[in-house]
């Protein structure tokens, strides 16, 4: 009944402070912090910004990586992160033009402390987070780099890189990625999904690549699905580091088993060995940054707690059940007990109207006003005699055990009928639940559909034409549906 909403659920985010320190935490900065902190003047950089090989074991052993046959890797991959967030400044041994003559080509730049190095530790938690945002553009850029397996091939006479011998597509390998990680993102939060659970890899590829409307996989698609769980695992052995995923890889005896790429799994094998990964809380929150920053509309519990109560009640219509319930919770908290009696006021008039939101909104009020507690009662009775709020407003007080609520009229009884229905078929909600709704409130009196063709509501018509779909009882079903077609004759006259 209303405008199609965002298929986004809202996530529940932890505290900026507890997500800073989580970012503090991940082994790739903390390590890119430990290296900008260890170097100076004396630390050795090529033209590029990169530590020059000679310095990667003593950078190694800062990291105390001595031991480790890729800790040299490691250092050189945390000190690049380094100059990409900006915790170290490098000077380019040539000028600003490039046309320092007395710079050759293998000249070393200068290194100083960067200005974000000293916001990591006094600056607030905003600050660590616009950096670490920073250092997770900088791991999504290399995991979607192409791997030169032969480097040598791609050089041009002229010393340049031949990308188009890659046959890559930097803007297709990003897309790829993010659709991958935004698919996990909506998996961790569906109601159907695996929740904090981890996702196994072969089902993550094949959420991005199986149409949802094929049966069985042909073997051209698995072959695709082979193809992604490879590059996955590589691309998420290089994400777990910046603390976004938690990754448990793919087993490579798999590859030694089933030969160079590793084939789904079928259904009596252990999924688990083809890697498994989950989104970590501060893997939510960067995620639903990057989503945010290309245009999706990603909520969060807490994006309404400052808004108008309409702006609340519109914004609930995307909620589930629990999350509507915090972010109401929220934006009471935000006007204290105090001032509950104004914030139901509030709510009240943001539940009147005609338009097809306005049933939804009146369902919201009234799960926000159940939170408002016994301080809203005088807000309640004032819209007794109001024809949208008052079916609303006696069973709010019903509910609360108040005494004197006067017993409502029929109409208003058939009104508030079918504007629970309409509510919940724009709730879209669990379709037994509704089922059960439907059928009771048919039953609860004699001749229902013998009135409520006459309600002066403007969803009678829609919702009597749905009682009729969902109605399990024949008979029943046949008088809604000629009920329906008296309101629609009734509406065009």
């Amino acid at each position: 009944m209303s405008a199609e909403r965002p298929s986004l659920p809202p996530v529940r985010l932890h505290t900026e402070a507890e997500l800073a320190r989580d970012a503090l935490a991940a082994p790739l900065l903390a390590r890119a912090v430990r290296l900008a902190r260890w170097a100076g003047p004396g630390t050795r950089v090529g033209a590029g910004g990169e530590l020059v090989d000679a310095q990667l074991p003593a950078a190694a052993a800062h990291l105390g990586l001595s031991d480790d046959e890729d800790g040299a890797a490691y250092a050189s991959e945390a000190w690049r992160l380094a100059v990409d967030t900006g915790l170290v400044d490098v000077e380019d041994p040539h000028d600003e033009d490039g046309l320092d003559d007395t710079a050759g080509d293998d000249a070393e730049g200068t290194v100083t402390a960067g200005e974000n190095l000293a916001l990591l530790t006094g600056g607030s938690p905003r600050d660590v987070l616009a950096i670490w945002l920073d250092g997770l553009d900088a791991v999504h850029a290399d995991a979607t780099a192409p791997a030169f397996d032969d480097f040598a091939d791609l050089v041009n006479e002229d010393g340049s890189i031949d990308f188009d011998a890659l046959d890559w597509d930097p803007e297709a390998e990003a897309d790829f990625l993010d659709g991958v990680l935004g698919n996990l993102y909506l998996l961790t939060l569906s109601d159907a999904g695996p929740g904090d659970g981890p996702v196994p890899l072969p089902a993550l590829a094949a959420s991005v690549l199986v149409p949802d409307d094929m049966g069985e996989p042909t073997d051209e698609v698995l072959e695709q699905v082979s193809e992604a769980m490879m590059r996955l695992d590589d691309q998420f052995r290089l994400l777990e580091p910046i603390g976004i995923v938690e990754y448990r890889p793919l087993d490579e005896a798999l590859l030694t088993e089933e030969g160079e790429q590793a084939a789904p799994p079928s259904d009596d094998e252990d999924v688990t060995r083809y890697g498994m990964v989950r989104l970590t809380p501060l893997g939510l929150y960067g995620i639903r940054e990057r989503m945010l920053e290309a245009g999706v509309d990603a909520p969060a519990v807490g994006d309404l707690a400052d808004k108008g109560a309409d702006v609340l009640l519109d914004g609930l219509a995307r909620y589930p059940e629990d999350a509507a319930r915090a972010e109401i919770g929220l934006w009471l908290g935000r006007r204290g007990t105090d001032s509950a009696a104004a914030a139901a006021t509030e709510l009240l008039h943001a539940a009147r109207g005609a338009d097809p939101g306005a049933p939804l909104r009146r369902l919201h009020c009234q799960q926000a006003l159940a939170l408002a507690g016994p301080q809203a009662e005088p807000a309640v009775r004032d819209v007794l005699d109001d024809a949208e709020l008052g079916g609303l407003a006696r069973v709010w007080l019903a509910e609360q055990g108040a005494a004197d609520v006067p017993a409502p009229p029929e109409s208003m009884i058939f009104w508030l009928a079918i504007d629970t229905i309409a509510a919940q078929l724009d709730a879209e909600g669990d379709m037994e639940e509704l089922q059960e709704l439907v059928e009771g409130l048919s039953g609860q009196h004699s001749g229902f559909f013998d009135e409520a063709w006459r309600v002066e509501h403007p969803a009678t018509a829609e919702v009597l034409e749905a009682m009729g779909r969902l109605h399990r009882d024949r008979k029943t079903a046949k008088e809604a549906r000629k009920a329906a077609f008296k309101a629609r004759s009734r509406r065009k006259n």
